[in-house]
């Protein structure tokens, strides 16, 4: 595992799913965790309290990253407690789902909109205000965690996969201007996975009642796990990735 012991971190959408499997390896791996979390309180105080039980010190932010005022108040929280925060993992999002997956010309500006603020204007507004400390530090990362949506731009799927592709986008650039300061700028794109969201898609997109049910039909016989996304972003982060930016590493098994 990396060593990330002294290090902090700022995982977005913490509290479930990958954003949950984040916070525990980079526990695990030694780092300090701020767990930002939209609404569900109880999941992201049993993330916290996972962490800490690691031997590492956690705190929960709750906070919606499409709201500059909530992204404000929750960095000032972490650098409150801890000092600086040197990894940030903007991995929060709303699956396509949530909008119903319509074809582009029948897409409701506002669920465009939505879709959008979420994936990209929020790892903006977070970028925007952790950055500028991490310059100060020995070393930064930032990790956007993204889709192969932005790679195959299925059908029914295009909002989604511009949203992420501008989240993408956002990253390459970030990591061209920021080199210089030692912070490395990546993107993790995972396939299907299994969590919420990976079951809600299969069941709206394949008309599965299980997302077990699709088990074998993948890449290597079984379903992607929150654990193999953190891993990812860990070696990213790590000493591993130490020369590692402006890249992206999609985790689907080799299939789409």
């Amino acid at each position: 595992m990396p060593h990330l012991e002294g290090r902090v971190a700022l995982v977005t959408g913490g509290g479930r799913g990958i954003g949950r499997g984040i916070c525990l390896v980079l526990a695990r791996a030694g780092a300090d965790v701020a767990i930002n979390y939209h609404s569900n309180d109880a999941a992201a105080e049993e993330v916290g309290q996972q962490v800490r039980a690691l031997g590492r010190r956690a705190i929960t932010l709750k906070g919606d990253v499409a709201v500059r005022a909530d992204c404000e108040a929750m960095v000032r929280r972490a650098l409150d407690e801890f000092g600086f925060v040197d990894i940030l993992v903007n991995n929060a999002g709303i699956g396509a789902t949530a909008i119903g997956r319509p074809f582009v010309a029948d897409t409701k500006p506002e669920d465009f909109r939505r879709l959008m603020t979420t994936h990209a204007i929020g790892s903006f507004h977070m970028c925007q205000l952790l950055v500028p400390q991490m310059r100060e530090r020995p070393r930064g990362d930032v990790v956007m965690i993204s889709s192969v949506a932005a790679q195959t731009h299925g059908a029914t799927g295009g909002t989604y996969s511009a949203a992420k592709s501008a989240l993408e986008a956002l990253a390459y650039t970030l990591a061209k201007e920021e080199r210089q300061h030692a912070i490395r700028v990546n993107v993790v794109a995972p396939g299907l996975v299994e969590t919420d969201m990976g079951e809600a898609l299969v069941k709206f997109t394949r008309g599965v009642k299980d997302i077990h049910e699709l088990e074998r039909s993948q890449p290597f016989g079984f379903l992607c796990q929150p654990e193999d996304i953190a891993n990812a972003v860990a070696y990213l982060v790590g000493d591993e990735g130490r020369y590692v930016t402006h890249q992206r590493i999609t985790v689907s098994g080799g299939g789409f």
